[in-house]
């Protein structure tokens, strides 16, 4: 079994935007959940920590990536969203098409 192959939705694979992508192993309709992010709680930057601002104790949480999510790349027009640890579909998404969200820096 390959690294980062558990999730019946998606695949990692070579991207055109930045090294490994995050690709969609079926159709995924607009709505659909298509994973939650697996992770280490850290307060360090790095290249898979997801910065979620936490509106009750008004700070930023880091959460170091551990599963496939980690490989959603960014894009100006997105496909995908996280909403808090967990990533859905914006727009329907095509076999083979690569799943991407906005990094809003």
């Amino acid at each position: 079994m390959r690294k980062y192959d558990d999730n019946p939705l998606v695949y990692v694979d070579r991207s055109p935007i930045h090294g490994r992508g995050l690709f969609a192993r079926q159709p995924i309709q607009a709505g659909a959940l298509i994973g939650e992010i697996e992770y280490k709680a850290t307060r360090k930057n790095g290249m898979h920590v997801l910065w979620i601002w936490d509106e009750e104790t008004e700070r930023w949480n880091g959460y170091d990536i551990k599963n496939e999510l980690r490989f959603a790349n960014h894009s100006g027009q997105p496909n995908a969203e996280f909403w808090d640890t967990e990533l859905y579909a914006l727009s329907d998404i095509a076999t083979d098409d690569e799943i991407t969200f906005d990094y809003q820096w």
